[in-house]
């Protein structure tokens, strides 16, 4: 059951429990690609217009008649994609549920405003494959950026061994988000360290084997010394999505790789020591509950990851999983 990271947000089990939204039939091909921006998103935190009410029937974009053999799904939690530039992560299915994305398998994505124009896209950009579960389970990314707030459609394309399909679904795009997104300040939390536990990071951190470099500096500290800084928020043990361990330990490696950037891991939801180990601290029902640190960035996704520059500023912005070329990119940026 999903558990709530932010009272206005519910958190979402990537890959394995994904944001089921509306399958349309196959429609024409997309027209002449258009090169969609490479970077990280911008913040989307400003509102912008919205675009007229989309009927539900609209030609070429209702459910198909039957059951197509590959899903296309898009896993952002709703809320998350708004006005400006958007960090969007799909998945392909098959008819069981299971992910049939792979590196062989080629899939672009074209997005349409439909209430300005359903027939041709604004934008088409490919999808880069990332494996979120090594050989077992992958997604793909793509950035691209609306314009405006409404009803979208997006057109999948896929191709492996020589076949290619065709596969759209509408989603909804927010004027604005309450959560930190890039372009936006850090907020100056005050993060756990070992100097807070007497340097013992099993009291801070469900990681199995934490890496100490995670626990030497608080949030606040890193903002009023302008260290550039990495802050990852995902807890090993009661993660939502099985992601937060594979990203913890595929961050480790880039310490010592930008000595000039703080990396910092902070668990997003309430812990108490137990007989010496970290258990949750539930609520009445049983819930797990966010921290206040977690609540001053609005988190809707654990694992979540931030890259912030010397001036405080958010410069990227990964949710669930990212590829080792994008946080390469993004710490070359601020290191």
């Amino acid at each position: 059951m999903p558990r709530h990271l932010h009272p206005r947000a519910v958190a979402l089990a990537a890959v394995g429990l994904v944001v089921t939204l509306t399958l349309v039939g196959c429609g024409p091909q997309p027209g002449p690609s258009i090169a969609g921006p490479s970077g990280p998103a911008s913040s989307g935190t400003a509102a912008c217009q919205t675009a007229p009410t989309v009927p539900d029937d609209l030609a070429g974009w209702t459910p198909p008649a039957t059951a197509p053999a590959i899903v296309p799904i898009i896993i952002n939690s709703a809320g998350q994609l708004v006005c400006g530039q958007n960090r969007i992560l799909f998945t392909l299915l098959d008819t069981s549920g299971t992910p049939v994305g792979a590196p062989d398998r080629k899939a672009s994505i074209a997005f349409y405003d439909l209430a300005r124009d359903p027939s041709k896209p604004i934008t088409t950009v490919d999808g880069t494959f990332v494996w979120a579960i090594k050989d077992a389970r992958g997604i793909y990314i793509a950035n691209a950026s609306f314009p405006e707030a409404g009803r979208y459609g997006a057109e999948i394309a896929t191709s492996a061994g020589g076949s290619t399909e065709t596969l759209r679904l509408t989603f909804d795009v927010q004027p604005s988000s309450t959560v930190i997104r890039v372009g936006d300040r850090a907020p100056a939390s005050r993060t756990p360290t070992l100097a807070d536990v007497g340097g013992d990071a099993t009291h801070i951190s469900t990681d199995t084997r934490p890496d100490p470099a995670f626990y030497q500096t608080s949030v606040d500290q890193a903002l009023s010394k302008h260290e550039p800084f990495v802050l990852i928020f995902a807890t090993p043990k009661f993660c939502t999505s099985a992601q937060c361990g594979p990203t913890l330990d595929s961050i480790k490696p880039y310490v010592t790789k930008y000595p000039s950037v703080t990396f910092i891991n902070v668990e997003p939801y309430k812990l108490k020591l137990v007989d010496g180990a970290l258990q949750a601290d539930t609520d009445a029902a049983g819930q797990l509950q966010a921290t206040s640190v977690t609540d001053e960035w609005y988190l809707i996704n654990e694992p979540t990851v931030y890259v912030v520059n010397r001036e405080g500023v958010v410069t990227a912005n990964f949710d669930l999983i990212f590829s080792d070329a994008e946080l390469t990119a993004a710490l070359e940026a601020v290191k």
